[in-house]
């Protein structure tokens, strides 16, 4: 098991075999996700935005700027 070490300011070097099993280097971001109580998985947060094409289906029919234009009113973002 690989372990690391808090510095005084809560900081961890996260080890070279981790980095390379994440895919992850110099300026790259992670996420700590809580997956029980106590425990957190260490997740690369590194994909590129194209990776999310796809996640939210198209809707059924288009949605006319007037139609944005109204939700918008009634939803009070606009005076």
């Amino acid at each position: 098991m690989t372990t690391a070490t808090i510095t005084s300011k809560g900081q961890v070097t996260i080890p070279k075999d981790v980095r390379s099993r994440l895919g992850i280097g110099t300026g790259d971001r992670v996420e700590f996700v809580e997956i029980q109580d106590g425990v957190f998985q260490i997740v690369a947060a590194t994909q590129d935005v194209q990776a999310l094409k796809g996640i939210v289906p198209k809707p059924k029919k288009p949605v006319t700027i007037e139609e944005m234009n109204q939700a918008i009113t009634e939803m009070g973002g606009a005076d």
